[in-house]
């Protein structure tokens, strides 16, 4: 099940990526090659990167990008790095708990009153509706991850480390140097 929310997850993040260029530059031509352009692009753009965004962040989750200050935690043993790590998954999940309660209720309203966007005739929650989407995979990613660091089949940290990432880098580049 988590592969297959991953390759969605992935593709999805493409296409949005892909269709933001489009857009983009459909754009770009329009206005300096044929003095022309649409006023829904930039919203329609504006959209497709908070699409982005919010998808990233559970991609995020998932693949320890998310950059953090862990200097405090690595003074202390692993069993208490496990202990940061999990209570660091609970607090995550309380807020996206209470971003996705707050994005359901705004996109439960602006359904109801059925507001459309500003330059194109779709309706909002359409939209907006990657809030409830976007915090509902963070959720589930987050629940990943502490099951992960309960079960100690992950390190005790949800974020990315940076300087390891660097120093092993270097070392691979070091690697490659004396093999030539």
């Amino acid at each position: 099940m988590s592969k297959f929310i991953t390759q969605i997850e992935e593709s999805f993040i493409s296409l949005l990526m892909a269709a933001m260029v489009l857009v983009t530059f459909s754009q770009v031509v329009a206005r300096y090659v044929f003095n022309s352009g649409a006023l829904w692009a930039l919203e329609l753009t504006t959209y497709l990167f908070a699409w982005l965004v919010i998808f990233g962040i559970s991609y995020g989750v998932k693949t320890h990008i998310h950059i953090g200050v862990d200097a405090f935690v690595k003074l202390f043993k692993t069993p208490v790095q496990r202990l940061f790590g999990l209570l660091a998954v609970i607090a995550s999940i309380i807020y996206a708990g209470i971003m996705f309660y707050g994005g359901w209720i705004y996109v439960g309203k602006l359904k109801k009153i059925g507001i459309e966007t500003h330059d194109m005739p779709i309706q909002k929650w359409l939209f907006l509706s990657i809030l409830v989407i976007g915090m509902g995979l963070v959720i589930f990613r987050l629940l990943q991850a502490f099951w992960n660091i309960l079960t100690a089949k992950d390190d005790f940290s949800i974020l990315g480390d940076e300087s390891k990432d660097a120093i092993e880098q270097f070392m691979g580049d070091d690697k490659s140097e004396e093999q030539k």
